[in-house]
């Protein structure tokens, strides 16, 4: 069992291949945070990662109640924290992606065009 640098404890170990593609057919692909749809393009399928509901570093078990299919955006933004429950990381997840997208939309925000002939 490997060995948490953040709080030098022992945590189990990540899903195996057959373990992690088991909790994908189970959710059907389909991110459980914000609905992503890995079958519906390559670029969707290679994103799909499973997720600890309560992480590992948190001694989260490797049992499917604690397991989720999840798009590597979500799975980034959700990190180690660990909520009271599914909902509430869910929630949390949707508005940080929320944040993040108008955060963006602004950086690359065009300049609107002036009007011809003005």
């Amino acid at each position: 069992m490997p060995i948490s640098l953040a709080s030098l404890s022992l945590v189990d170990s990540p899903v195996a291949l057959e373990e992690g593609r088991k909790i994908l057919e189970r959710d059907d692909y389909v991110c459980r945070y914000c609905g992503l749809d890995g079958r519906a393009s390559f670029e969707n399928a290679l994103i799909m990662r499973v997720d600890f509901v309560v992480p590992r570093a948190h001694k989260g078990k490797k049992n499917p109640s604690n397991l989720v299919a999840c798009c590597t955006p979500c799975n980034t933004i959700k990190g180690t924290r660990v909520y009271a429950s599914f909902e509430e990381a869910k929630s949390h997840v949707l508005a940080r992606r929320e944040e993040l997208r108008q955060a963006w939309q602004q950086k690359t925000a065009r300049p609107k065009a002036k009007a011809a002939g003005a």
